[in-house]
């Protein structure tokens, strides 16, 4: 699309208006209403089709089959093609129009299906006399205007659809009808209401086409394009793109041009039906393009004499296309043969079926020119379907149409839902259909190389929802016998026409067991046998190698056994043994008697057959490692001391006692608090190894003592001893006397007290000479808890007290909460 002036206009340019067209108004009574039109509902403008590309209504059977490189700007079309007004009968128009929608939006009216009131209009020295009258058809008006006007009525259809795409609209606007071949409408104004309607539109655009010839009768009016002669044509309305000297050769193009002034850039023919570039404008290029892709070569060249005809449908079912129309040779009534391109693969059939509708428009040729032929369809999904009327005598071979349609054909489609072993089996589950039939077809199920052969005919429901045209018997639900162990199991989907087999998903690989337990004695090994105090760890693995399960590991020591399973995640022997997954570890604890034990583990066989001995050997307990540690610190506050540290015992990760003495007081502790430090300094032994004791010291002081108490038989460590006496018993209240106000015989008082042994609030009392009063500092003071955050915000106040005659002073003081030395905020004078 181009923009003008910040608007956008899309496909080709509005047309010129000139003074000559003004007089065809007075033969144009216009019509106020369209019986059949659409509905009222719908929006009004121009449709997205008049775009360089043919954009949400485009043409979808449409394949591409001009070549622009062979765009003539001087010869956009022949005169002999565009004034040749036999070459579509009302029949045919109506077919092409319903070839190209299949079906209309809800609450539109498609151009197939349209109609509108027409009337009777004179001969002039542009047209012959239109037979006009009641209500008619699209296709009838099309039809009788180019007969009238003598205009191709290829051209009107090639017209309706670059200006409003309504040949191939399935939501047309009212707009879209009301200016449908841009009559009246230039560039540089608004529509001119006269032209308003299809009828008026469809006989004013033919009109105009004539009277661009200054037919005898008219005025010598147009003569800016007259052919025979070279003119500058420019590439766009804005005058900055340029122009280029175009010599137009004939009537037809210099027609085209007065209706439409702008030829094609190089960017506009470069991008078929797409966009150029800023100063691309595209009226021209689309009648070119549309034209030779729906009806063949503009020039003509290579249809004198060839065959005529119409692609009438083309429906797709399983397996098939099935191909309709008619075509024959002007040159003969023999029957001539046609060629079926599908995806450019060409099938010939000969047009020899009968077609009595036919006679009445070629009298002389008979009637033994339809066909209706049946191929195979090659793939599944869209193809291009051309067929191609073969000449018998001069001219050429000519395309009767191509359609894009979808085809039901191919190699199978389906989904494999499940695979799942059993003893001895493997059973698969899912759906398959061949697109070249309703009918099921074979699957084949390979397990470990060997195959079976099963019918996907069950119902599936879901599988005729998606695919309705097959049906739902393609399910299939088998179970198959398979050697034991880790086996592949694949599934095809047998091909019965086009295509070939179909692997329906990756193979999967999955263990089989035996329907008989064979007996196979376990695997595995002891990695490593770890001794610690009286404490024995062995780590290894085991699996049977009859099933992917985990097995039992019995671990003895001595005399005395204890049942475990190797199902702890073991990713090397998941690589090593590929099938029987990843979870056959095992890590086990056992103690150690004082003498010392023959320590075995066993796998123990999952069925029948033999266990396995691991490993044994004979393990003594280690005498226990004593705890190490460290006090970091003794805090006194008051008679309150706080003792910090960890402790850890080499022997487990599990954290340990901590006992601290007191004056021979003892009292017993865990040392279990988070240190991360640790754990970075110890990393096998995690980070909860640290402790926060508090004890309370007797007035005189005492020995704090602290040991870390060992998880086994040994000796425990003293961390440390040291004598502690408690700090001074209380610290002297602090605050500040903020602010004194006198009024109405009280004083206010403000600020804050607070005591740095306590963050509660404390009393503040208030002297008015000998008159005392008590205050609480309990208010909320963000100030001060910023400034000692550990003390918190409750410590403001705010009070007022009487004031006795004659006193000339008020005083504050922060109380002690011991009661042992209060604090002077101030004194003031009042």
């Amino acid at each position: 699309m181009v923009v003008i002036s910040g608007s956008v206009r899309p496909f080709g340019w509005g047309r010129l208006l000139s003074r000559v067209s003004i007089g065809l108004v007075a033969a144009l009574v216009l019509v106020a209403g369209v019986a059949g039109g659409p509905s009222s509902a719908a929006a009004s403008g121009v449709s997205a089709t008049e775009g360089a590309s043919a954009g949400s209504v485009a043409d979808s059977s449409l394949r591409k089959l001009a070549d622009l490189s062979q765009f003539r700007p001087g010869n956009i079309i022949s005169d002999a093609v565009f004034f040749d007004d036999a070459s579509m009968s009302e029949a045919e128009i109506q077919s092409f129009l319903e070839s190209k929608v299949a079906s209309c939006r809800s609450g539109y009216t498609c151009l197939k299906d349209y109609v509108v009131q027409t009337r009777a209009i004179a001969a002039d020295a542009m047209c012959a006399a239109y037979p006009g009258g009641g209500v008619e058809r699209a296709s009838r008006v099309i039809y009788k205007v180019a007969q009238a006007c003598g205009i191709n009525p290829q051209v009107i259809l090639v017209m309706l659809q670059k200006e409003q795409g309504l040949i191939t609209s399935t939501a047309p606007s009212a707009w879209a009808y009301q200016a449908a071949m841009g009559q009246g409408c230039p560039d540089t104004a608004a529509c001119d209401a006269r032209y308003y309607g299809l009828f008026n539109q469809v006989y004013g655009g033919a009109w105009q086409m004539k009277r661009y010839a200054n037919p005898p009768g008219t005025s010598n009016y147009f003569t800016w394009y007259a052919p025979g002669k070279t003119w500058n044509v420019r590439y766009h309305p804005n005058s900055a793109c340029g122009s280029s000297p175009v010599f137009i050769e004939n009537q037809a193009t210099a027609n085209l041009y007065y209706y439409t002034p702008y030829q094609p850039n190089a960017a506009a023919l470069s991008a078929g039906y797409g966009v150029g570039d800023s100063c691309s404008s595209y009226g021209n290029r689309n009648f070119f393009s549309y034209f030779t892709d729906w009806f063949g070569p503009t020039d003509g060249s290579s249809l004198r004499g060839a065959p005529v005809g119409f692609l009438d449908s083309v429906d797709s079912s399983p397996g098939t296309l099935r191909v309709r129309g008619w075509a024959l040779d002007p040159n003969s009534a023999d029957s001539i043969d046609i060629h079926i391109y599908v995806n450019g693969v060409g099938k010939q059939a000969g047009a020899d079926l009968p077609r009595p509708d036919l006679a009445s428009h070629y009298p002389t040729l008979g009637t033994a020119h339809g066909f209706d032929v049946t191929i195979t369809a090659p793939i599944w999904g869209q193809v291009d379907v051309c067929v191609y009327g073969i000449n018998i005598g001069a001219g050429a071979n000519r395309l009767l149409g191509c359609r894009a349609v979808a085809s039901y054909g191919g190699s199978p489609i389906g989904y494999v839902d499940s695979v799942t072993s059993g003893a001895g089996s493997v059973s698969v589950r899912g759906w398959t259909l061949d697109p070249d039939t309703a009918d099921p077809i074979d699957v084949h199920v390979y397990v470990g190389g060997k195959g079976f052969v099963a019918r996907a005919d069950k119902s599936r429901r879901d599988v005729a929802d998606s695919f309705p045209l097959y049906g739902d018997s393609h399910g299939f639900s088998t179970t198959v016998s398979a050697p034991s162990g880790y086996q592949s199991v694949c599934v095809y989907g047998i091909n019965v026409r086009t295509g070939g087999n179909v692997l329906l998903e990756p193979c999967r690989n999955l263990f089989v067991e035996a329907a008989t337990d064979p007996g196979t004695p376990p695997i595995g090994a002891v990695d490593s046998f770890e001794v610690r105090g009286d404490s024995v760890f062995v780590r290894g693995w085991a699996l049977d190698p009859d099933t992917p399960s985990p097995v039992a590991v019995h671990m003895y020591v001595g005399s005395s056994g204890a049942a475990h399973r190797a199902d702890a995640l073991r990713a090397d022997v998941g690589r090593a043994y590929p099938g029987y997954g990843d979870r056959h570890g095992f890590d086990l604890q056992g103690t150690l008697p004082a003498g010392g034990a023959q320590v075995c583990i066993y796998a123990i066989n999952d069925g029948q057959g033999a266990n396995t001995l691991l490993g044994c050997r004979f393990l003594n307990p280690l005498g226990s490692t004593p705890p190490i540690g460290n006090i970091d610190s003794l805090d006194v506050q008051g008679n309150v001391v706080t003792v910090r540290g960890w402790a850890i015992d080499p022997d487990t990760d599990a954290p340990i006692g901590i006992h601290a003495y007191v004056a021979g007081s003892g009292s017993a502790h865990v040392a279990d608090s988070a240190r991360r430090d640790l754990a970075a300094v110890f990393p096998a032994y995690g980070d909860a190894h640290g402790f926060v004791i508090q004890r309370t010291l007797p007035s005189a002081g005492a020995q704090v003592c602290l040991y870390a108490i060992n998880d086994a038989p040994g000796d425990n460590s003293l961390l440390g001893c040291r004598f502690v006496v408690p700090a001074s018993t209380s610290r002297a209240p602090m605050g500040s006397l903020d602010g004194i106000i006198v009024a109405n015989g009280k004083v206010t008082v403000s600020g804050w007290a607070a005591d740095p042994d306590t963050s509660d609030p404390i009393a503040v009392h208030v002297y008015v000479g000998p008159s005392g009063h008590v205050l609480r500092a309990d208010l909320a003071r963000p100030d001060v808890a910023s400034v000692y955050p550990a003390l918190g915000a409750l410590h403001g106040f705010v009070g007022s007290v009487p004031v006795p005659a004659g006193v000339r002073s008020v005083c504050v003081y922060a109380i002690d909460d011991t009661g042992s030395s209060n604090a002077l905020l101030g004194c003031r004078p009042i």
